[in-house]
């Protein structure tokens, strides 16, 4: 080998190595210090861009999930209130109840009337409740694209019968007369916007069930095939019976809350005055079947629960009305279900029924959003997991294999500094030829 001084080429070479050792040192300290093999684009460019897509998903979900638990505490502050509400109607029953027995005195019944009075009270400090500064349950977070009427539907009568059937002709589902006669007598009583209404005659010959349901103009009766006549539902979708069979329907006469029949009762007694029980086990059977609700204001209002990491990955959940006159207990004029006398209490007894049954209802479809939001967190958190190990695979370092080529570098590196050390020396060689 030549003896040159000017391109020392050894030393060049042996540089060259010293800074790719070098190089290679620091990407390898920087990912045993960080723990991940991709700390820049420069390491690995398509993973890189991956992981970090990767990364976005997982805090995505992260807040998915964490929007799904506050939707669970919103809609069990709604189920609270909800529940509280279901408690006050079973104690307005049991009053109720306990005012149509004529052990009481009319001055008993006053006093009764007092609590029920102080519970419909209750009913709207309840339907007040708020989350975040938001009404839940007074009606201003439903979803009715439009203003329905209630629907009162009797499937306990023969599928024979009809609305123009005469009373002494009827007989239950399963074909069994009524054994209702022509001097029998009628009591029916209904309530309209709060108010108590009665009416009362001999059955005859004549009377038919139509004759007992028009209720003045205010409601009319529809004989049910299946399909009920003049029946949609507050998305205007058309109603049916449950089963899709022959009953009937009691329609008030107009759609919205100030127009529903909150209850209807008919009680036939013979002419001793005796309830003919088996008779009125098939007529009282007209059981809330659509509740009466008014259009929501500006529109569907139902509540947005985004529960997803990407757009429109939502869960819209109406919250019906559940103020006092909503559920039929009192009218938009003050008037309230009256228990001061024997055939008012019974009246109240089936408007009590009916606002437990809408009641009941809110309360279930609180309880199924509240199950699904527990299930849809359960999955984010697991969708969440998936990705991150995912992430991991692509970024993380492997350790053990990190600090060996770390101790492979530093090896080099310094075997490096020493050769560049001992090719400078050799140079100095030359100064012995120059003596």
């Amino acid at each position: 080998m030549a003896m040159v001084v000017k391109n020392n080429m050894g030393a060049v070479r042996t540089l060259n190595t010293l800074n790719s050792n070098s190089s290679t040192l620091q990407k390898s300290l920087a990912k045993v210090s960080s723990g991940m093999k991709i700390n820049s684009a420069q390491d690995d460019a398509s993973g890189y861009a991956i992981s970090e897509r990767m990364r976005v998903r997982i805090r995505a979900l992260d807040q998915a999930n964490q929007n799904a638990q506050n939707d669970s505490a919103l809609m069990k502050t709604a189920e609270g209130a909800v529940g509280n509400t279901v408690e006050l109607l079973r104690a307005l029953k049991e009053k109720a109840i306990n005012a149509a027995n004529d052990s009481n005195s009319d001055e008993d019944r006053k006093i009764i009337q007092k609590e029920i009075d102080q519970f419909i009270d209750q009913v709207d400090d309840n339907a007040l409740t708020q989350f975040n500064g938001k009404y839940l349950i007074d009606g201003s977070k439903n979803n009715a694209v439009s203003a329905t009427k209630t629907i009162l539907l009797n499937q306990s009568l023969s599928t024979a019968n009809t609305s123009a059937s005469k009373l002494t002709e009827l007989s239950d589902r399963a074909g069994n007369s009524l054994e209702i006669l022509s001097s029998d007598k009628y009591q029916i009583s209904w309530v309209i916007n709060g108010k108590t209404n009665t009416a009362s005659g001999q059955v005859g010959t004549g009377t038919s069930l139509n004759n007992l349901l028009s209720l003045g103009g205010v409601a009319k009766a529809v004989d049910s095939y299946g399909k009920i006549a003049d029946g949609t539902d507050k998305f205007v979708q058309q109603v049916y019976s449950p089963d899709k069979t022959a009953g009937v329907a009691l329609l008030s006469s107009s759609t919205g809350v100030a127009s529903q029949l909150s209850g209807f009762t008919i009680s036939i007694m013979d002419h001793d005055g005796n309830v003919k029980k088996a008779a009125n086990a098939a007529l009282d059977q007209f059981k809330q079947y659509q509740r009466a609700e008014n259009q929501t204001e500006g529109g569907n209002k139902a509540l947005n629960f985004h529960i997803g990491s990407e757009a429109n990955v939502a869960i819209k959940v109406g919250l019906t009305d559940m103020r006092s006159e909503a559920l039929g207990l009192k009218g938009s004029s003050g008037d309230r279900i009256m228990v001061t006398t024997k055939e008012n209490a019974n009246a109240s007894i089936n408007v009590i029924e009916n606002a437990l049954t809408k009641a009941l209802d809110q309360q279930t479809t609180i309880g199924a959003i509240e199950a699904r939001l527990e299930y849809t967190s359960t999955n984010l958190t697991t969708s969440s997991e998936n990705v991150q190990a995912a992430e991991s695979t692509i970024r993380d370092a492997d350790m053990a294999k990190e600090m060996t080529n770390y101790t492979k570098a530093n090896v080099l590196l310094q075997a490096a500094q020493a050769m560049l050390a001992q090719a400078n020396q050799n140079s100095s060689a030359v100064l012995s030829l120059l003596q």
